[in-house]
């Protein structure tokens, strides 16, 4: 795979997992469909760092979305600024900005996030490691959130 074959997929399946979330928060996916477009992308040893500094495991961070499912019907996300950081033959590193509309488990609601993914390489891109952290307040405040 080219660097620009391999930006383009890393680029899809950041965009695909968010439009997952958008799609069960918003209540627009079945439930019956978690799995399929959820769980199977990740490592089975999967952490998440969000902001707050937590530790979620997979299975904590499953546990929380199942019961969102559907919670939040104006919810948004939009995928600004990916960049590939590191590409060794078996792992990507890159970063990107999630910015959030109407985001009601996040204060504040409407929001940005610098995330930085550890994917593994096989035939997919495999979630090991997201850490998350605010953009600044300023930078948050001026958006844009028009998505």
């Amino acid at each position: 795979m080219t660097t620009d074959g391999l930006d383009a997929a890393v680029r899809r399946e950041i965009e695909a997992l968010h439009e997952f979330f958008v799609g069960w928060f918003s209540g627009a996916l079945a439930a019956a469909e978690f799995d399929a477009q959820f769980t199977s992308r990740f490592d089975p040893e999967f952490v998440l760092i969000p902001p707050s500094g937590e530790l979620l495991t997979l299975g904590q961070l499953s546990g929380v979305l199942r019961v969102a499912h559907g919670s939040n019907p104006d919810f948004r996300i939009a995928i600004r600024d990916v960049q590939l950081r590191r590409i060794t033959a078996t792992h990507v590193l890159a970063t990107y900005e999630e910015w959030q509309r109407n985001a009601l488990a996040s204060t504040p609601a409407d929001n940005g996030r610098l995330a930085t993914v550890l994917f593994q390489r096989n035939e997919s891109l495999r979630w090991l490691h997201v850490h998350e952290t605010w953009l600044p307040a300023a930078t948050m405040a001026a958006g844009p959130y028009d998505f």
